[in-house]
């Protein structure tokens, strides 16, 4: 044969095959056969190179899921905002609708996913959800994502629910987190000194995520807070309600004042204020729009910061979820294997940021425009300030032990999120949230726990992890707080009292795992100053043992810095007990 009759021959057989394997790939059987079997094994588990070398810490590329709408599998609806933290789950599905070749697909699920902004909607959707299933079991289940910080106020739906005879059930997974998106947005004079926030007003969808950023920010740093929407207090910060985060956003931008009324001292004065949006808690468009549209905000603190508050949480109803254990397992299964090809490819998070575009429905945000905004960029806004904008990642499998404390020896960080948010909604707004539902109500990590013994011992990749530096000291303050805790007269020990303070502290700092810890301890002016100094020291170290000890996974190496300052910092008078109380005090600072 012919130098050229062999290169024909050859082309042929190269095009066979490529068309050959694209077919085949396109129908979903090389998915289907592998994929029913250990689609988690084969897609998170990574291979290994020869004896002696390093493990191989990328996952292959994994085949894009087909564009053709799978139309078989156990139907399910998934209700979520426009939000960046879904990657996974927009690439799993393969589009708005399963389609063929998708890992969920491959599990057996038939996901429709639904924009909703509306968290009221959501939660009336599943009391409806809950009743359709109850007069017929074969009803599609709905799955809805939420922040995970505002599932405390989202269980309010609770009672609405049990009148059904179900509750709110958590899927054990989640399929990304907040990094960077979610913020509060003022003037740089906040940044330099928060306490320039007083008497201001901050624009935000209330008892939510991005409130809960500005309520930590504020109790981080010691500043009062008005819980009352309607009134004005100029000793503390004020909020202005919006529908949802892109009102939010508008409230500032538009400038149009609202009429309060002035109260001092928790007295109402009778006087009549108009008060502006001053700064604006929300996310991804919202603070691209407030850049783009008037500026003069910069990132006074986001979930960069407080880098574990803000996880994807999905929530079903325990109707649907104890009905369906293969189809929640499959749906975990099929977000694991997304997560992986997002975290580690840009042609996966490509596609996942197209679908994303054809979901959220934007005719103005094309796949290019999410694509940009979960990276996060650093960008001029209207009035040539350079302000940070967006940012999100997606979680596989490792992250969700990491994220459920089912690593080794780690915290629970959802548990701790949990609990603090809650914990400041209810005591801030008894009357809409005079209680919230226990979590261990809610979340059974049965199923995660499964997936986790079938891989044990296997290599999978990991989860991301914050490394500090020992000798890196805090540059950018975030906040800084005094903390009460008590320890015995002249003593570097605990009181049995002190154990709430420092249960307190360690939910707090878990919230804020990006940042580091300087503790500073200080005395009051009772004894010798040599002593007092040693003293000071000693209680600091006290109190970082305390957190090390408490979790070493949120609390590494590096992390934590002690300060000693004997008596020569007061904030009172020692002249008097109550003001010799104030100065013995640890005091927390917070940065990077």
């Amino acid at each position: 044969m012919t130098p050229r009759g062999k290169i024909v021959i050859g082309a042929l057989i190269v095009a066979l095959l490529y068309f050959g394997i694209n077919k085949l790939v396109s129908s979903g059987a090389v998915f289907k056969k592998a994929d029913t079997q250990s689609v988690l094994l084969n897609s998170i588990e990574l291979p290994t190179v020869a004896a002696g070398s390093r493990t191989n810490v990328v996952v292959p590329l994994a085949p894009l899921p087909g564009t053709t709408p799978a139309e078989k599998g156990t139907p399910v609806t998934w209700e979520i905002m426009a939000w960046n933290s879904q990657m996974a789950g927009m690439l799993a599905n393969g589009g708005p609708r399963t389609t063929q070749s998708s890992s969920m697909a491959a599990n057996g699920v038939d996901l429709q996913i639904v924009r909703q902004d509306d968290v009221a909607k959501m939660q009336a959707d599943l009391v409806k959800n809950a009743l359709d299933l109850q007069t017929n079991p074969e009803t599609p289940g709905l799955i809805v994502s939420i922040m995970g910080d505002g599932l405390p106020a989202f269980s309010a739906v609770q009672s609405q629910l049990a009148k059904t005879g179900t509750g709110l059930q958590i899927l054990p997974y989640s399929c990304g987190k907040s990094f960077g998106e979610d913020k509060l947005m003022g003037p740089q004079e906040w940044l330099d000194n928060p306490k320039a926030a007083l008497g201001k007003t901050i624009a935000c969808y209330l008892r939510d995520g991005d409130h809960n950023i500005a309520l930590k920010w504020c109790a981080d740093n010691g500043l009062k807070v008005n819980p009352d929407e309607t009134t004005y207090d100029p000793e503390a910060v004020n909020f202005m309600a919006a529908s949802d985060f892109l009102v939010a956003a508008e409230k500032y931008i538009l400038g149009k004042p609202e009429s309060r009324t002035k109260i001092v001292k928790g007295k109402n004065t009778g006087v009549k204020v108009d008060v502006v949006a001053d700064g604006v808690a929300t996310w991804t468009p919202g603070d691209v729009n407030i850049a783009k549209q008037k500026g003069g905000l910069v990132n006074i603190v986001s979930t960069k910061d407080y880098s574990n508050q803000m996880p994807n949480i999905m929530v079903t109803t325990k109707r649907w979820y104890d009905a369906h254990p293969t189809e929640v397992q499959g749906i975990m299964t099929a977000l694991a294997v997304a997560g992986d090809q997002v975290k580690s490819h840009p042609e996966a998070l490509e596609r996942a940021a197209d679908i994303s575009a054809a979901v959220y429905g934007d005719q103005d945000k094309p796949g290019a425009y999410w694509l940009k905004y979960y990276k996060g960029v650093s960008e001029a806004d209207r009035n040539g300030n350079v302000v940070e904008l967006g940012g999100s990642k997606a979680f596989n499998f490792a992250d969700n032990l990491t994220l459920f404390g089912l690593d080794n020896g780690g915290t629970n960080i959802y548990a701790a999120v949990y609990k603090t948010f809650g914990d400041v909604q209810s005591k801030l707004y008894p009357k809409e949230l005079p209680t919230y539902v226990p979590l261990e109500q809610m979340l059974d990590l049965t199923i995660l726990k499964k997936l986790q013994s079938q891989y044990k011992g296997k290599t999978i990749a990991p989860a991301e992890t914050q490394q500090f530096a020992d000798d890196d000291e805090i540059r950018r303050s975030v906040s800084k707080r005094a903390w009460n805790i008590e320890f015995n007269t002249g003593q570097s020990s605990f009181t049995p009292a002190a154990e709430r303070q420092l249960s307190q502290l360690f939910d707090d700092l878990v919230v804020a795992g990006r940042l580091k810890v300087a503790v500073h301890g200080h005395t009051d002016n009772a004894g010798d100053p040599q002593r007092n100094q040693q003293l000071s020291e000693d209680r600091a170290l006290a109190v970082e043992h305390w957190l090390e000890a408490k979790s070493a996974s949120a609390f590494p190496a590096g992390r934590v810095q002690v300060y000693a300052h004997g008596a020569t910092e007061p904030v009172a008078s020692n002249s008097t007990p109550a003001g010799k109380a104030q100065n013995r005090r640890v005091e927390i600072v917070l940065g990077n």
